[in-house]
């Protein structure tokens, strides 16, 4: 698909633009899982793509963004009636342009990290069931699927075998979620899947409500200084109790 020398980024906006024919497409994928930096640029390509679709809009940036990046980077001042604009708005209108401009800062135009943290396993689980398969390994024995993601991410996840509570473990994967290739698991319930991913690095002991993303409900907590993401289509109630199961497993 490439020649010799040839970055395989490029072709990242083909793929994501759907340019590739269905061959080239597969075979992308394939390098899309074995390199953890050419799916992070996939990400971030997407991400962007949606944030300047869905979140932007083509007017100015709005007074309240304005003056929360101008205290941000300390060029905050109160209003002058004078007509020309000080050498500090002027500073904080090229920090501005700065902003907007660069995608691998897309985030700040967003009230809620976390609310796109939600949106991007969201998108993992639904990658993942488009795939033809939605695993990277298969296997409901948790010391075969914990010891497969050693080398491949920083730290070890969490498993448990849930079977005796109706949630049998079907294997894991990885997936990329700001830029940073993480572990999810993968769980069954009757015929629907339950993607767990978990991010290092979460505040411990807080839990955020159930929420509803593309058809697929969320429920996210933080333990231990890792933040659990549970994605499916299951029922709320069903996805609460997945949780509870998961959280007073034994390792």
């Amino acid at each position: 698909m490439t020649t010799p020398g040839e970055d395989p980024r490029l072709l990242v906006h083909a793929y994501v633009d759907g340019e590739l024919d269905p061959a080239h497409a597969l075979e992308f994928e394939r390098q899309l899982a074995a390199e953890p930096d050419l799916a992070a640029e996939r990400e971030r390509i997407e991400a962007l793509r949606q944030a300047i679709g869905e979140r932007l809009s083509p007017e100015s940036a709005p007074p309240a963004l304005r003056r929360r990046i101008e205290a941000a980077v300390g060029l905050a001042e109160p209003a002058r009636t004078a007509s020309h604009p000080s050498w500090r708005a002027l500073a904080a209108s090229v920090v501005l342009a700065c902003f907007i401009g660069s995608g691998g800062t897309w985030l700040a135009l967003h009230s809620s990290s976390t609310e796109t943290t939600a949106e991007m396993v969201v998108a993992s689980h639904v990658r993942s069931l488009m795939a033809s398969q939605p695993i990277d390994v298969g296997s409901s024995d948790q010391h075969t699927v914990k010891p497969w993601f050693n080398g491949r991410i920083t730290e070890a996840p969490r498993v448990v075998d849930l079977a005796n509570e109706g949630f049998p473990l079907a294997g894991g994967r990885i997936d990329v979620i700001g830029r940073t290739p993480v572990a999810t698991l993968v769980y069954r319930r009757r015929q629907h899947l339950i993607s767990l991913t978990e991010i290092p690095d979460g505040q411990s002991g807080t839990t955020a409500a159930p929420r509803t993303i593309a058809g697929y409900n969320v429920l996210s907590w933080n333990e231990g200084g890792v933040s659990y993401w549970a994605v499916s289509d299951v029922a709320v109630p069903d996805l609460e109790m997945f949780a509870k199961a998961f959280r007073t497993a034994n390792p």
